[in-house]
C-alpha cells in the first residue's frame, strides 16, 4: 500500500521527543565511538549552522579502573579518575539508553564553550570534577563501566 506525504506528516507531528537533557546515550561514530555520554541541551529542530536534530553532550573518555577496598588510598584515588569529552553530536550518532544520570553540567557545560578551546577545557575539566564526585559516591555505575563489545 502506497505512504501519502499526509501519514509521514501526521506520524513525525506525533513522534514522541525522547532525547531529552540527563539521557544517557551511546556515541556510534567518530572518535568516541563506543563511549557513553550524558546529553547536557538537545536541539530537536536544529539550528541554523546545524540544519539538523543534534545534542550537545558530555561523556567519559576514559572510564573509571576498578577498585578495591585493599588498594592503598592513592592508588584508589588514581583508578578513580575520568576523561571526559564535550561535544555536538548529530542525532543519528547517538544510540540512546533506558538510563538518566542526574548530574547538573548544565553551568558548566553550555553551547558556547565549544567555540573556544580554552573554555572548553576549563569546561571539561569542571565535568571531570562533578563526574569523579558521582564514580565515588557509587552511584549510577552502569554509567561508569566500559561497553565491552
Amino acid at each position: 500500500e502506497e505512504v501519502g506525504p499526509s501519514y509521514i506528516a501526521r506520524a513525525s507531528a506525533k513522534m514522541v521527543k525522547f532525547l531529552k537533557a540527563n539521557k544517557v546515550v551511546v556515541v556510534l561514530q567518530g572518535r568516541y565511538a563506543g563511549k557513553k555520554a550524558v546529553i547536557v541541551k538537545n536541539y530537536d529542530e536544529g539550528t541554523s549552522s546545524r540544519p539538523y536534530g543534534h545534542a550537545l553532550v558530555c561523556g567519559l573518555a576514559t572510564y573509571p579502573r576498578k577498585v578495591t577496598k585493599k588498594m592503598p588510598k592513592k592508588k584508589q584515588d588514581k583508578h578513580s579518575r575520568v576523561k571526559t569529552f564535550i561535544k555536538t553530536v548529530n542525532y543519528n550518532h547517538l544510540m540512546p539508553t533506558r538510563y538518566t544520570l542526574d548530574v547538573d553540567l548544565k553551568q558548566t557545560v553550555t553551547p558556547d564553550v565549544l567555540e573556544n578551546s580554552t573554555k572548553k577545557v576549563a569546561a571539561r575539566k569542571e565535568a571531570k570534577k562533578v563526574l569523579e564526585e558521582r564514580f565515588k559516591t557509587g552511584k549510577s555505575r552502569w554509567f561508569f563501566t566500559r561497553l565491552a563489545f
